[in-house]
């Protein structure tokens, strides 16, 4: 897998930029296990979602903090709303 693709080859070439690579790599561990989860029916596509568009919140929060140390820092935001993008695509569809 390349950096500049999610699992399901969904596009993120504004996440391929940055220099954290032990950040990209631990998000990247995440989403590869919460597909495992749902692969193995132990949570669903949606608790996934919730639980990747929580993590994107806070980090907006961190993000728009000016006093936190990761203000302005926005490519774990991008990197996660593209995760979240790719579960969706996971979704079934009634």
């Amino acid at each position: 897998m390349s950096s500049d693709t999610s699992n399901d080859n969904v596009y993120v070439a504004s996440a391929a930029t940055g220099n954290n690579t032990h950040g990209r790599a631990a998000i990247l561990l995440v989403e590869s296990l919460i597909h495992g989860l749902i692969a193995r029916d132990i949570i669903t596509v949606a608790d996934a979602v919730e639980i990747v568009d929580v993590a994107a919140q806070v980090t907006t929060d961190i993000s728009d903090d000016p006093n936190s140390s990761a203000a302005g820092v926005w490519e774990p935001v991008e990197l996660l709303n593209a995760i979240g993008t790719s579960l969706r695509l996971d979704q079934p569809h009634d």
